[in-house]
């Protein structure tokens, strides 16, 4: 029997699709007109650094998921875990994949050249991110662990801007 993606997973995705989708949306209205939009110099920057902003996400998401996988056992979906794992980039921050994906705004305004996206909207959509990842996020996963948790996150802070601890979330996945 294989058990269903729980509906906080499928919320979030969708909320996130809204973000980005809308922020664009919105962005562009505000935008069209604006000199800078129309500027092939700033729309070829910004997509390069947009694109390297997408790559670390996407690798970071990539890292955490796959570390996180360690603690899925049979019959758990995707995105899915029945036991804490501290191993790996978990040793050093408690959401590296969350934490990547905090860039995904960011990266895509960029990469779309909108400049109201990447002066204003995006960072408020990481914020937002950011206040999941602190309220909800966090709520489930001491609600699943209990005092392992805790334990685990007096020890492990939510993210670590430490040089060596961003080398393991961003780094290029080797087979």
């Amino acid at each position: 029997m294989k058990i269903q993606t729980t509906p906080s997973v499928i919320i979030r995705i969708v909320l996130w699709l809204l973000m980005l989708i809308g922020g664009a949306l919105y962005a562009y209205s505000i935008d069209k007109n604006d000199l800078l939009f129309h500027s092939l110099l700033f729309h070829l920057l910004s997509a390069l650094i947009g694109l390297f902003i997408l790559r670390l996400a996407f690798r970071a998401a990539a890292n955490g998921g796959r570390e996180l996988a360690k603690g899925r056992g049979e019959n758990i979906p995707r995105l899915e875990t029945n036991k804490l794992v501290t191993t790996g980039i978990y040793k050093c921050m408690r959401h590296p994949m969350l934490f990547g994906l905090t860039l995904l705004p960011l990266g895509w305004a960029l990469l779309l050249g909108l400049p109201t996206f990447i002066t204003i909207i995006a960072p408020l959509e990481m914020l937002f991110i950011i206040f999941m990842v602190m309220v909800f996020e966090e709520m489930e996963v001491k609600k699943k662990f209990g005092d392992e948790y805790k334990v685990y996150a007096q020890k492990v802070p939510m993210v670590s801007f430490q040089r060596s601890c961003l080398r393991k979330v961003f780094r290029k996945y080797k087979q």
